[in-house]
């Protein structure tokens, strides 16, 4: 039975590059791939089932948004396959109401925030004078499960009517509601930065929080405008949501403070640059991929000895 060394469970069309770039750097370094979709998710959970087809590592990109895709995480998990990013770490990290707690308690400046009860659970909401004076106007309302890519986010909220609206949206979810941070300028950039952490490597990236454009923090950067915290932090998360791939999203303020705004994004967009002008620098995708590859190599060696 042929042994499949990396499997790859997708279902987002625009991720469809950076599957190919894996695959071909897989197959440049002599690892076997397995492509896993909707088209063929019965099929191949038949195939681990009734044969006990070999899946080494699993490249989970799909069971977030579609529940489907959880019997194949825990059917290859519970087969000893190797998962990035695990299903229960990554849920778990999703949850930003949660995240907020934990990072406040690791000693990171997070944006003042209120977490809000259900709609479902308490349809009516008062705040208190001093807590709606403490997140100022105007402000971020953020449902704490049900977002990606800025879905469900609002950012300039003013009022309480605001909040009551926007809890509707999904009545079953808490939300954060959040000061607004603003970065400072350096030079010509908006100091707002995604860090990405993939494989036991942080880049830094420039992310413009109003444009969305990439552009990586150079080493002279980094040193130059004091940067360095951003390494810091994003170990920091590591720590905290234990994942193998994520970013996350820091800003610098006027005050000197980096403020971590968008704490675990357990899924990044991988689009690549060359295909939109929002996507992530080429050569960081690249890298990233090399050091999947790489993390699937040490897979493979340690399971090897173990035999």
């Amino acid at each position: 039975m042929e042994i499949k060394e990396l499997a790859i469970a997708w279902n987002w069309e625009y991720d469809a590059d950076f599957i190919s770039a894996i695959e071909r750097e897989c197959e440049r370094r002599g690892i076997t791939t397995f492509r896993i979709e909707e088209s063929n998710l019965s099929e191949a959970i038949h195939a681990i089932e009734s044969s006990g087809l070999p899946v080494s590592a699993l490249f989970d990109r799909a069971s977030d948004s579609d529940d489907r895709f959880v019997s194949l995480v825990n059917l290859l998990e519970s087969r000893g396959t190797r998962i990035f990013n695990n299903y229960y770490l990554a849920e778990r990290c999703r949850d930003k109401a949660t995240m907020h707690l934990e990072l406040m308690a690791a000693g990171l400046f997070v944006p003042h925030s209120l977490i809000i009860p259900p709609f479902y659970a308490q349809p009516m909401l008062m705040l208190a004078p001093k807590e709606a004076g403490a997140i100022g106007a105007p402000f971020v309302i953020k449902p704490a499960n049900t977002t990606g890519g800025g879905f469900g986010v609002h950012l300039n909220a003013h009022t309480l009517m605001d909040i009551h609206l926007a809890r509707q949206e999904h009545p079953r979810d808490k939300y954060l509601v959040q000061e607004k941070i603003y970065p400072k300028r350096i030079e010509e950039s908006r100091a707002w930065f995604r860090v990405l952490y993939a494989f036991g490597e942080s880049i830094l990236c420039w992310w413009d929080d109003q444009t969305h454009v990439y552009r990586e923090v150079s080493p002279m950067e980094e040193l130059v405008y004091e940067l360095s915290p951003l390494r810091n932090y994003i170990h920091t998360i590591r720590k905290i949501c234990k994942l193998d791939f994520f970013s996350t999203e820091i800003a610098l303020t006027a005050d000197g403070k980096f403020v971590v705004v968008d704490y675990v994004n357990e899924v990044c967009d991988m689009r690549l640059r060359s295909q939109s002008f929002d996507g992530v620098p080429d050569e960081i995708v690249t890298r990233i991929v090399a050091l999947l590859v790489n993390e699937v190599e040490i897979t493979l060696h340690r399971s090897q000895v173990s035999d």
